[in-house]
C-alpha cells in the first residue's frame, strides 16, 4: 500500500498521523509517542517515562526536545497535506527551555492560528520553492508546563 496515498489527509485522524510517525520517523515508535489530537489548529502527543529514561529517574533531555520536535513538525505536516502541497519538510533550527526536571509520563501540544503566516508560507513556497514557518510547542507532565520549544521549519518544493 502507497503510504503517501494513505495518509494523505490526517486531520481528526490520530490513529493515521501515529501510524504514519511510527513508519516514517522510527524514533517515535522507540519513544513509544502517541498521537493524542490531530487538528489543523494543535497537535498533542504523550510518551511514557520509560523508554525516554534518563540516569536521574526523570526524561531525558533528547527525548524531550524529539517530542516537542515531532507535535511542531507534525503539525506543519497535517497543514502542508490538509492543503495538498507536496513540500518536504525540515526542521532548521530549534532551542528548548528546560524549566523544571519531568519525573513521569509527559506530552507535547503544539497549537497553532496565525492564518496570515501560513498564507505567507503557502505563498512562498509557491513563489520560491521554500518557506519556513516558526512554531512553538509546549510539554507538560500531569498539568504543569515543564519545558517550551521553538523551532524553524522549512519546506521545500
Amino acid at each position: 500500500m502507497d503510504i503517501d496515498a494513505e495518509h494523505r489527509d490526517l486531520v481528526g485522524k490520530p490513529e493515521l498521523l501515529e501510524r504514519y510517525l511510527q513508519q516514517q520517523i522510527p524514533l517515535s515508535a522507540a519513544m513509544g509517542a502517541r498521537v493524542r489530537l490531530a487538528s489543523l489548529e494543535r497537535v498533542q502527543l504523550a510518551a511514557p517515562l520509560a523508554p525516554n529514561v534518563n540516569h536521574n529517574e526523570t526524561v531525558f533531555g533528547g527525548s524531550a526536545a524529539a517530542l516537542a520536535t515531532l507535535a511542531a513538525w507534525s503539525l506543519l505536516h497535517l497543514r502542508i497535506r490538509h492543503a495538498g502541497l507536496e513540500a518536504r519538510l525540515l526542521i532548521q533550527r530549534s532551542t528548548m527551555e528546560y524549566e523544571h526536571p519531568i519525573p513521569g509520563d509527559f506530552e507535547a501540544v503544539c497549537r497553532f492560528a496565525d492564518e496570515a503566516a501560513w498564507a505567507r508560507f503557502q505563498t512562498t513556497l509557491a513563489r520560491r520553492g521554500r518557506a519556513r514557518l516558526t512554531l512553538g510547542a509546549y510539554l507538560f507532565h500531569d498539568t504543569r508546563q515543564v519545558a517550551a520549544f521553538e523551532g524553524d521549519f522549512v519546506g521545500l518544493l
